[in-house]
């Protein structure tokens, strides 16, 4: 997630090498390092005032569990469902642990920095199984410590198991990436997330049965060509993975197909009308539901040209739309395509 922060002052950003390496600095004074996938558009403030304030306000709302450590805070985000959050660097990770009667789904395994398995067992001892939102680095981190996970059979999804090499995350793990200084145990000078594989792959509109509770898998394209979104029918919960997140939306990778995040964010705003909560996989583990249509719209607009960036750095627009903020580029609002097939370009 790339943080900006705009205050006539500042606007400063460090993205990984393979396409969002600069660093600007347009008059003085401090160094803010961007180092999340998504974009975080914050005015008048740095990453050091956003640790002040965790956790994050949507978070303070939720009962924190006994099985938060140093690195991830557990919120019971609903009814056998605990959100593990990764608040202290700027990714904000979030991964969503849902319980059935028989087995559990883990949907998203964060950055790697840290291992998650621990967490998960202290909080179940059902079989677990994962499913990735998506399959870039800050998602699939703790893949390789589950041994049954499940993915999307693609080109893109398959080149990305390989994982992610030091060049490719060095920029989220840079002191300014962290609150206060990276995990005790973590290597800063070679950290990569580990090669992982899939025992089953997963299509649009399978249901995973937990025991007593049917999970469905909805292909929501767009944000890259593997992204996934989970709903739960019977208790109204959405999770939205990367393509809706409580915080600026990062239209910019690119892999990213507006065409096809254009589908997926109309298909979810539709599925929205029968949903009380969603659980996005940055930043605020769970909002209220009725915020996808008001997305679906703002795109919409987005997309019409008739609307200009607040903010154009280096390549990237930064776009405020009635109150939804996207970050994306020329090359992609004009349609630009690239080959996926060798997976994603380092975020």
């Amino acid at each position: 997630m790339l943080i900006l922060i705009k205050s006539n002052i500042i606007i400063s950003c460090y993205m990984k090498k393979r396409y969002l390496n600069y660093l600007f600095i347009p008059i003085l004074v401090f160094l803010v390092s961007c180092v999340r996938e998504e974009a975080s558009y914050v005015e008048d403030s740095s990453f050091a005032d956003v640790c002040q304030s965790l956790p994050v306000p949507a978070n303070k709302l939720l009962p924190l569990n006994d099985a938060s450590t140093e690195w991830f805070q557990v919120y019971e985000s609903h009814k056998g469902v605990y959100s593990i959050v990764e608040p202290y660097q700027f990714q904000m990770s979030i991964s969503h642990l849902i319980l059935g009667d028989e087995r559990a789904l883990l949907f998203d395994t964060g950055m790697g920095m840290v291992p998650i398995k621990p967490v998960i067992e202290s909080l179940t001892d059902l079989p677990v199984t994962v499913l990735n939102s998506h399959t870039h680095f800050d998602h699939v981190g703790g893949n390789a410590e589950f041994d049954n996970i499940l993915a999307v059979d693609s080109h893109y999804t398959k080149a990305n198991m390989k994982g992610f090499s030091h060049e490719e995350v060095a920029g989220d793990v840079i002191d300014e990436a962290f609150c206060n200084g990276p995990p005790k145990n973590l290597d800063t000078e070679s950290y990569y997330t580990r090669a992982w594989s899939a025992e089953n792959f997963v299509v649009d509109g399978q249901i995973i049965d937990l025991g007593n509770r049917l999970i469905e898998v909805i292909h929501v394209p767009g944000h890259t060509p593997d992204a996934l979104a989970l709903i739960d029918r019977e208790n109204a919960l959405l999770f939205t993975g990367d393509t809706y997140y409580d915080d600026n939306l990062w239209l910019f990778s690119p892999e990213t197909d507006l065409d096809d995040y254009a589908e997926s964010i109309e298909k979810l705003a539709f599925l929205e009308q029968d949903i009380e909560y969603i659980f996005g996989a940055h930043t605020s583990a769970r909002v209220e539901a009725g915020v996808l249509k008001k997305v679906e719209q703002s795109f919409f607009k987005l997309r019409s040209g008739d609307n200009n960036p607040v903010d154009q750095i280096d390549g990237r627009l930064i776009y405020q739309i009635d109150g939804i903020n996207f970050v994306t580029s020329r090359a992609i609002l004009n349609g630009v395509k690239i080959d996926t097939s060798k997976g994603a370009s380092g975020l």
